[in-house]
């Protein structure tokens, strides 16, 4: 089963965060914001597909798969029961195992600062269209 969130670029785009990435339907972007990949999302965690919150809570593998500028970057991670995703603003995908509202997958193998840096130049335009695909039950391996 597979979803698309679409965000936006922001200039401020600095993706150097080493733990998380995120998109938010914020529309503006500050400095501290390292971890934010994406802003204008068109959806929230609690606006997420009600089927979509049911797979990730069944700890299964995720791919999720960011498309910008004519770059894709491809990020491995698991769902996990605990997951509420119940925050009005943002999506987070961590490479821990913490767990908030925002959260939609854990034990990622990539975070912000490990996203293709062409992708994160793309993302730096506020023109740039970023879709964030995410697909349930691939193979890890």
């Amino acid at each position: 089963m597979r979803w698309v969130i679409r965000a936006r670029g922001h200039p401020m785009v600095s993706a150097k965060h080493r733990t998380t990435f995120m998109i938010t339907k914020e529309k503006d972007l500050g400095p501290k914001g390292d971890c934010v990949i994406g802003v204008g999302a068109e959806k929230s965690a609690a606006e997420l597909d009600l089927e979509l919150k049911r797979l990730a809570a069944l700890a299964v593998p995720i791919v999720i798969r960011l498309r910008a500028g004519g770059f894709v970057d491809e990020v491995r991670a698991w769902g996990h029961p605990s997951l509420t995703l119940n925050h009005p603003t943002d999506i987070v995908v961590r490479k821990s195992r913490f767990i908030c509202g925002r959260t939609l997958a854990v034990g990622a193998d990539k975070a912000a600062a490990d996203l293709s840096r062409e992708l994160v130049a793309a993302l730096r335009k506020p023109t740039t269209r970023l879709e964030m695909e995410v697909i349930f039950g691939v193979n890890r391996e």
